[in-house]
């Protein structure tokens, strides 16, 4: 979920046994998707989505099982005579059908994110635990509206933003936020007919009609960052239509970016707390410290410093500013490794090029355009309308200003690494928000004990307002529940049997 840097992954989660009815004119039928063949892709375009080499050639037989096609769907459910539109469909059929458990849809993140290709990538090749996933279950794929290969629309690009580098005044964020605010209107007034009907609730609507399509009475559900939000709406609206949950890095039962925004930055800062321990212990390594403390002030004074003075490279796109210090200092326990070597490297940084390790971290000037055959994997047109349709804050420039301040004075390591709280100022279209319903029915919540992205009080926020297990990965990496195999196994176990532990050790911390 990918609610652009600072603000990521929403999610929601659960329903009962008891149907709820369908708003007056909304479909309840759907005809059965139009199947076609699956799209091609060259060896570069598979490396490119993250297969590994040597897993290029069960990619190319997978895909030679996967069914794809789309399902028509009411652009508006409320008029379901109205405009329709296509919704792409995957299906990797259960390899033991005589022992079938039924339908499993994977809910990506975003909100924008394609889940086209998710029975590959995220079930049969991920490792071998989520593999057996699909043993027993068709796993089902969809790019939500908006995305890839559904019907989308585009919007212009919002504009990077008059800044320069260093401190951030109050003159060059509201220059920022006038920008951003300017864009969303241009956007939002570009196809309001369209755009004002990508919400989560639609998206969950449009699955139900899937679900029909498909011939299931009922669909497992396993969902990542905003795909557990669009879960929890889902089950809301039909939860004698859902069968098993497990929602992976839980997002809040509620949809306001402002305060999504206070709650990641405050995990983040205290994720850094244990960094800082880690970085201690290693003191003769990376020369940052020999206490937590030491560290702490060692970094916030980095930050401070590369604000008074920032330095541009020849070699780097961005410059290195006391927001790109703060960036490394948020990193996940994965790059604490390569994020201690480039904070120590900036210690006594000179030259025109970046030091090596900041150099890898923080990105090469040119991306490159992408390989032909591609498919989109984040529609960023999606992911903006679907959060400021659902953002009842669009926050005022004297509020976001303010809660910036507070974030960069409360977290003196990471809080630089975050803008003003605001991003849908300016949006010219009505709130629309899904409603939430606590009922029966097996849902898992996995929330990660130290992550920032799906920070943990929100699966426990979550659990209060609709009820579930809560299982615990002790560890800050979002969504890696089905990407460690400790975890994998469980989930997997879960869906064959609908019991799960209370939790898992998630990815390791390097040694």
């Amino acid at each position: 979920m990918i609610y652009r840097t600072a603000l990521t992954a929403l999610a929601l989660a659960l329903t009962g046994l008891v149907a709820h009815p369908a708003p007056a004119g909304a479909r309840s039928d759907a005809s059965a998707p139009e199947w076609t063949s699956c799209p091609a892709y060259s060896d570069e375009v598979i490396r490119g989505l993250g297969v590994a080499e040597d897993k290029v050639a069960a990619f190319r037989s997978t895909m030679k099982r996967l069914e794809c096609g789309t399902v028509r769907v009411p652009l508006d459910h409320g008029d379901p005579g109205g405009r329709e539109i296509d919704i792409a469909v995957t299906r990797l059929a259960a390899t033991d059908q005589e022992h079938r458990l039924g339908a499993l849809a994977i809910l990506p993140g975003g909100p924008g994110n394609s889940g086209y290709l998710d029975p590959v990538l995220r079930a049969a090749l991920r490792n071998e635990e989520m593999a057996g996933l699909n043993e027993r279950y068709d796993i089902i794929g969809f790019d939500p509206r908006g995305v890839g290969y559904s019907t989308k629309v585009a919007c212009p690009a919002p504009p990077p933003g008059p800044r320069e580098p260093g401190t951030l005044t109050e003159q060059a964020a509201r220059k920022i936020y006038d920008a951003q605010a300017a864009s969303n209107q241009e956007c939002g007034r570009s196809d309001p007919a369209f755009l004002g009907q990508l919400t989560t609730e639609n998206v969950a609507r449009d699955l139900g009609l899937v679900r029909t399509a498909l011939g299931e009475s009922r669909l497992d559900l396993l969902g990542f960052s905003w795909g557990t939000y669009l879960g929890m709406v889902y089950r809301s609206l039909y939860p004698g239509q859902t069968g098993r949950a497990f929602l992976d890095s839980v997002a809040p039962p509620w949809t306001r970016l402002d305060e999504h925004a206070k709650g990641a930055a405050e995990a983040a800062e205290r994720n850094f707390g244990r960094m800082a321990v880690w970085l201690a212990r290693r003191d003769g390594l990376y020369g940052l410290g020999a206490t937590a403390r030491q560290v702490r002030q060692e970094v916030a004074k980095l930050v401070r410093a590369y604000d008074k003075t920032p330095r541009t490279y020849s070699d780097l796109s961005r410059p290195v500013d006391g927001s790109a210090v703060a960036d490394l200092a948020r990193r996940n326990s994965t790059e604490w490794t390569r994020a201690g070597k480039a904070l120590s490297e900036l210690r006594k940084a000179t030259g025109t090029t970046a030091p090596p390790t900041v150099k890898e971290l923080l990105g090469a000037p040119m991306m490159g355009a992408p390989v032909p055959g591609t498919p989109e994997m984040l529609n960023p047109t999606m992911n903006r309308a679907v959060a400021c349709n659902e953002d009842s804050s669009r926050a005022a420039f004297d509020d976001a200003w303010r809660d910036y301040q507070q974030l960069v004075k409360r977290y003196p390591a990471t809080g630089r690494s975050w803008g003003p709280p605001a991003m849908c100022q300016g949006w010219p279209l009505p709130v629309r928000q899904a409603t939430l319903k606590r009922s029966g029915g097996s849902l898992v919540l996995a929330g990660h004990l130290h992550e920032y992205m799906s920070a943990y009080d929100w699966t426990l926020q979550t659990r209060r307002a609709i009820g579930g297990t809560v299982y615990t990965v002790a560890d800050d990496v979002h969504v890696s529940a089905t990407r460690v195999p400790e975890c994998a196994a469980d989930v997997v176990r879960y869906f064959e049997t609908g019991k799960i532990d209370g939790g898992c050790a998630g990815s390791p911390i390097p040694s």
